[in-house]
């Protein structure tokens, strides 16, 4: 298996892959989708800046997806920046002929694959943190599998949770969703998780200290080795 980063400006990626092909394949689809996004922003700055839902002038399918999923999260669009890049980068994998793909943008992952995947659970100081994994089982379909977290990297969150991941379909939706979770959770306080649609979000995975919350269905958490 090939294990290539990826960095470009604000993207600093990991590609999983069994072709250099498919690795090709996915910088092509990501470095496309940032250039998207880019050329987007130059005319429509507010775009970046807000942290709210916003619609946006374009029928390009990163924004779309962007702000379709930051509407449905009450997020603003640049909250399913990371998803949607690392999804573009899968299927372009997919469409160069690719059954296994996996994409780690920072924390959000897009992934096809016709083996089991495990991945890992990083949560800062909190207990659990690195010391589990989910195993996630084929998939055919891509699947987004996205964190966010208040306490480690970069970005901003208006929450408290050392990790919130969330299982989706859609990876920008997974992306904005875990936004939204990390935002507002607390362990006396769920009541987010009403607002999630579960025919969209599969599973929701949060960690806040030594308090950890399930949602919906999960692949199977075992000890990371």
């Amino acid at each position: 298996m090939i294990r290539e980063p990826f960095h470009f400006r604000e993207t600093f990626a990991t590609i999983l892959a069994d072709d250099p092909a498919h690795v090709r394949a996915a910088k092509a689809g990501m470095m496309a989708a940032r250039q998207a996004l880019e050329a987007y922003i130059a005319r429509d700055p507010f775009f970046a800046a807000t942290f709210e839902p916003y619609e946006p002038d374009s029928d390009d399918p990163v924004i779309i997806r962007m702000a379709g999923a930051a509407r449905r999260a009450g997020v603003g669009p640049m909250a399913a920046v990371a998803g949607t890049i690392a999804w573009a980068g899968v299927e372009s994998m997919q469409e160069a002929g690719a059954s296994f793909g996996v994409i780690d943008n920072g924390g959000d992952i897009a992934l096809t694959a016709d083996r089991p995947v495990r991945v890992g659970v990083h949560a800062g100081s909190a207990a659990l943190s690195d010391r589990v994994a989910f195993v996630v089982p084929p998939q055919d379909a891509v699947l987004g599998i996205c964190t966010s977290s208040a306490t480690v990297g970069p970005s901003v969150s208006f929450g408290i949770a050392d990790a919130v991941t969330v299982f989706s379909r859609d990876v920008a939706l997974s992306d904005a969703w875990a936004t939204a979770v990390c935002n507002e959770i607390r362990p006396d306080d769920r009541s987010v998780l009403e607002r999630v649609d579960p025919t969209e979000v599969s599973g929701i995975f949060a960690i806040m200290g030594d308090v950890v919350v399930r949602w919906g269905e999960l692949p199977p958490l075992v000890p990371a080795v």
